[in-house]
């Protein structure tokens, strides 16, 4: 089975197939309860809301409720004019979230849209700051995510780029490199160095930016199919809310890095 770069999807339940152009493709018959379910003394239970297969709806429905949720607490945060302060604080609360939701790779509602509502914060917080130096910039990043992720999902969806084994590789390849570039550039600052890579207004931040944008739309494309093929695999109904919650991982670090960009490339 293709493993993929977001953490949340790695240990997703899949039968190895890819669903390039079938997203919404379910290889089991559903039996709804009450209808052709034999019931009585002898039979066990009909399967409840929470046992029966995954469907393409909850996918769509759970991933709606999961970024409306960080849309309507990042928007509060605006209008409450938070403190920058909150930002950080958002981010420590949104990471120690994900990182229990990963390990524990749980499904759990409360969880993940706690995990969705510190990430509003801290977008809204952070949206707000690039808005004040750069006016218009937070439009910008919000059209821009809405459009790489519907080209990617039609790109996933026309089989356009297929998911293979070794796409796969090379998308989690880049991440990991992503990631390592991050930390390198991190402990190079705490000495006081720039590097140029995530700071400043140069043609070296605004490459590197480019750069871990497509990664990150990439990452969609490997998100989409592990969702897919989750379906095909008859995952629970509740495994809807941690794929809900991976995409919203993408998502988050595809917005920062275009909002990123776009604040560059209007300051240069």
């Amino acid at each position: 089975m293709r493993t993929s770069s977001n953490p949340a999807f790695r240990n997703l339940p899949g039968n190895g197939q890819g669903g390039y152009a079938n997203f919404g493709y379910q290889g089991q018959t559903q039996t709804q309860p009450g209808y052709g379910y034999p019931q009585g003394p002898g039979y066990p239970a009909p399967p409840t809301a929470a046992d029966r297969p995954m469907t393409i709806d909850d996918v769509v429905t759970k991933t709606a409720v999961t970024l409306g949720t960080a849309v309507v607490t990042g928007g509060l945060s605006i209008i409450a004019g938070l403190p920058y302060g909150w930002a950080f604080v958002a981010l420590i609360v949104g990471f120690a979230l994900s990182m229990f939701i990963i390990f524990r790779q749980s499904s759990n509602p409360a969880l993940i849209l706690a995990y969705s509502a510190a990430e509003g914060v801290f977008l809204g917080t952070i949206t707000e700051l690039f808005n004040r130096w750069v006016p218009g910039v937070a439009l910008q990043a919000i059209v821009g995510t809405v459009a790489v992720f519907g080209v990617m999902l039609i790109v996933y969806k026309t089989g356009a780029v297929k998911v293979t084994p070794r796409l796969t590789k090379w998308i989690i390849g880049a991440t990991a490199g992503a990631l390592a570039l991050v930390v390198f550039n991190l402990i190079f600052s705490l000495f006081g160095v720039d590097l140029g890579l995530r700071s400043g207004h140069g043609a070296l931040s605004i490459i590197v930016s480019l750069l871990f944008i497509g990664i990150a739309a990439f990452n969609l494309l490997l998100d989409f199919d592990m969702a897919d093929r989750a379906i095909r695999a008859g995952a629970p109904a509740r495994f809807g809310w941690y794929i809900a919650f991976g995409l919203m991982v993408t998502l988050v670090w595809l917005y920062l890095e275009l909002l990123r960009l776009f604040a560059s490339l209007q300051r240069n």
